[in-house]
């Protein structure tokens, strides 16, 4: 069941084989983890703050972060780490990258990230945007999605909310 506070939406989005086929069948549907908030800013500035990711997910990124085939790394502390390449960018529509390696160390499945992609949605909707950020392939049945999905929900509602509406992030160092 989606959760709603105010202008935020944290939902599972329905990726499986028929859903995109449209056909309705839960033994092989999954839902990847999705939160979607709306602000006063354009889309332009929502698709700005997205890809200045030091501003908003960590201080330490190594690696370029603002052009198609640019291939950076997140670490966080010995805990977690993910190698993202950018995959798609179009301008005030759509960001997305894709997990090239990941390790959880919390979980028996330390690569549940490798393989998933990472997109950003913005749309404009009666007079604001929308943004809708989507961890394709982060399901339930992970053993990481209940932490996972709790940090990408303060990052994405918090911090780059915070990073697109006021020019200030709360990324970590």
């Amino acid at each position: 069941m989606p959760v709603k506070d105010k202008s935020v939406l944290v939902t599972g989005a329905n990726r499986g084989i028929g859903a995109m086929m449209g056909i309705a069948d839960a033994n092989v549907s999954t839902q990847d983890f999705s939160v979607t908030f709306t602000v006063d800013q354009t889309p332009g500035e929502a698709f700005a703050a997205i890809n200045n990711v030091r501003g908003w997910w960590s201080l330490t990124i190594e690696g370029s972060t603002d052009k198609v085939g640019d291939v950076w790394t997140y670490r966080y502390l010995h805990m977690h780490s993910s190698k993202q390449r950018i995959t798609k960018l179009v301008p005030g529509k759509k960001i997305e990258w894709l997990v090239l390696d990941g390790y959880v160390k919390c979980v028996e499945n330390k690569t549940e990230w490798t393989g998933t992609t990472i997109t950003f949605d913005i749309e404009k909707k009666a007079g604001k945007t929308e943004v809708r950020f989507t961890h394709v392939g982060l399901v339930p049945s992970y053993e990481c999605y209940g932490a996972c999905s709790s940090a990408w929900t303060s990052y994405i509602n918090g911090s780059l909310r915070s990073l697109i509406t006021t020019g200030k992030g709360e990324p970590n160092e």
